[in-house]
């Protein structure tokens, strides 16, 4: 106790300190004394508050008047719901999707289309998606286009505002006379990309099938089984694959396997621009599938038949109708 008694001023000092301005103490009980105590009482509380308030001036603990910001969250892009069920179709291609050779020797054969025809036997996805499918689904393909065709169909298509455009294209690009003469990897890209911009400036809301390339190694290992399929080849069918179909050698198998890797690149790059655009489903299963003579037109063992068609129309009907977004 005697160290903390120390510590503080006595009471005469106190006395001292508070009344050091005056001539002298005031009375006890004088009135002076109570109006001086005042005084002192106001003199101290105004220098607090000016002390304060130059804290809040000058310094950084004071509270802000102003508001914080408000932070705003990041808008979010809403993703495109894929449609099961279009109301109308545009067809876009080559050979196969008018089905030439299906019905007659060197002949587009329409009706018996994958994607728009209207014969019962293919059950098209025209049939299997429209309530009137000959009023609401147009066929643009064209036999012998290339992927360089394909913005100039799609000129031709977006007049119609499909709410569906089908695209299967590219075996002609790599099925030319020699493997030299075969579309670049790189310009068939370019060509895809620019119709598929073309396609989204004009429809932004036309959803897009792409079916792959079709595997043109596993055509000339099953055309080959027909005798009459080979003679017909010589006459000039896809001779950078199918030429001289009995050719066993080194050389002919390279030769083989170089277009079937052009296909292979076609299918990267339709399957990537794809990707790009959130209404477009890319369906790898028309390479992959294991078609047989059977699925093959009998006039020329190269495009697909009446049943190849239907197979094609039941690949593509399982993909657009497969619920969740187009990815």
């Amino acid at each position: 106790m005697t160290e903390i008694d120390r510590s503080f001023p006595s009471r005469r000092t106190t006395s001292f300190r508070m009344w050091s301005a005056e001539a002298a103490p005031p009375g006890r009980n004088g009135a002076s004394g109570g109006v001086r105590r005042r005084t002192g009482a106001a003199l101290v509380a105004g220098a607090l508050l000016l002390s304060v308030t130059a804290c809040s001036e000058d310094g950084a603990d004071a509270p802000s008047a102003r508001p914080s910001p408000k932070v705003s969250a990041p808008s979010v892009k809403p993703v495109p719901v894929w449609r099961t069920a279009p109301a109308s179709i545009a067809a876009l291609g080559d050979s196969i999707s008018v089905g030439f050779d299906a019905c007659t020797v060197l002949s587009d054969c329409p009706e018996v289309s994958w994607s728009t025809g209207t014969s019962p036997k293919v059950d098209s996805l025209a049939r299997r998606l429209l309530d009137h499918p000959a009023g609401h689904s147009w066929n643009h393909a064209r036999t012998g286009a290339l992927m360089s065709d394909l913005p100039d169909q799609v000129d031709a298509a977006k007049a119609h505002r499909p709410e569906l455009v089908t695209v299967l294209i590219g075996a002609n690009d790599a099925c030319r006379s020699e493997v030299r003469a075969m579309t670049p990897a790189a310009a068939f890209r370019a060509d895809f990309t620019r119709a598929m911009k073309k396609l989204r400036r004009s429809l932004p809301r036309t959803q897009v099938y792409v079916a792959a390339v079709p595997d043109l190694l596993r055509l000339w290992s099953e055309g080959r089984k027909n005798p009459l399929g080979k003679q017909v080849w010589q006459l000039g069918i896809c001779g950078s694959m199918l030429r001289d179909p009995d050719d066993l050698t080194e050389r002919a198998a390279e030769r083989r396997e170089k277009v079937r890797d052009r296909v292979k690149a076609y299918n990267e790059a339709l399957e990537e621009v794809c990707a790009e655009d959130s209404l477009c489903r890319f369906d790898p299963g028309v390479f992959d599938y294991r078609f047989t003579e059977r699925q093959l037109s009998s006039w020329d063992w190269f495009h697909p038949g009446v049943r190849g068609q239907g197979e094609l129309a039941e690949m593509a009907f399982r993909t657009i109708t497969r619920k969740g977004s187009a990815a």
